[in-house]
């Protein structure tokens, strides 16, 4: 039998533009899904932590790089970068507005609190695809923490930010010798393949170990500009 502790606890629903999202608490952790899918938990964040950090260590010594954050998820990408005093300007796009919520003044306040009352940091409530598509601001680094990577997305329309079309603007907004870092809950040869046909350069992938199963990694390239 199941004790309490086993039994995830919905702490909040809501349905928004694009389906149902789900805050749940499951023992120690806190759980975010999407229209039934599981996509993240605070029970870990070595990944997204070093999504931010190897974007960082792939650029050129610039001072006080700008960097976009795609996907708040549960924090631990935005928590790191506003941590750490080398990063400049710090935007994170999100477009669920809930998950922005459970941050600002909810549940997950207790990881992002701090990141978000830096004045570094921006958080614009839009869907990335169209946000790298419209907007005239430029970065140093992408760091793209969107679904579950490029080969496994819950969402229709993630898909397109991992097409060459997709990465193209991307590139767009990326300055000169900018960084791409592209998370995935697991290694993708084909993923690599696009960003070369997309014209990026120095394209390769770190793995992350984790508790069970194919690690974790972060894809990276170097703008075309």
């Amino acid at each position: 039998m199941p004790t309490p502790y086993d039994i995830p606890v919905v702490l909040d629903r809501r349905e928004g533009p694009h389906g149902e999202v789900v805050l749940r608490r499951h023992g120690d952790r806190l759980e975010i899904i999407a229209n039934g899918c599981f996509l993240m938990d605070t029970s870990d964040g070595r990944s997204e932590r070093r999504l931010v950090d190897a974007a960082l260590d792939a650029l050129d010594g610039r001072d006080r790089p700008d960097v976009l954050i795609g996907g708040l998820g549960v924090g631990f990408s935005l928590a790191h970068a506003a941590a750490d005093p080398r990063w400049g300007r710090i935007t994170v796009v999100e477009r669920e507005h809930a998950i922005v919520a459970w941050h600002r003044d909810g549940p997950l306040s207790a990881l992002s609190a701090r990141a978000l009352s830096d004045p570094r940091t921006d958080i614009v409530e839009t869907d990335l695809v169209a946000h790298v598509n419209e907007t005239s601001d430029t970065y140093d680094a992408l760091c793209l923490d969107i679904d579950n990577g490029p080969d496994w997305t819950v969402t229709d329309g993630n898909g397109d930010l991992y097409r060459e079309a997709g990465l193209a603007s991307c590139a767009r907004v990326l300055r000169p010798g900018g960084v791409l870092a592209v998370w995935s809950a697991q290694p993708s040869p084909e993923f690599e393949e696009t960003l070369q046909n997309a014209g990026f350069q120095q394209v390769r992938t770190e793995e992350i170990p984790v508790a069970r199963g194919v690690p974790d990694v972060v894809h990276l390239a170097i703008s075309p500009g």
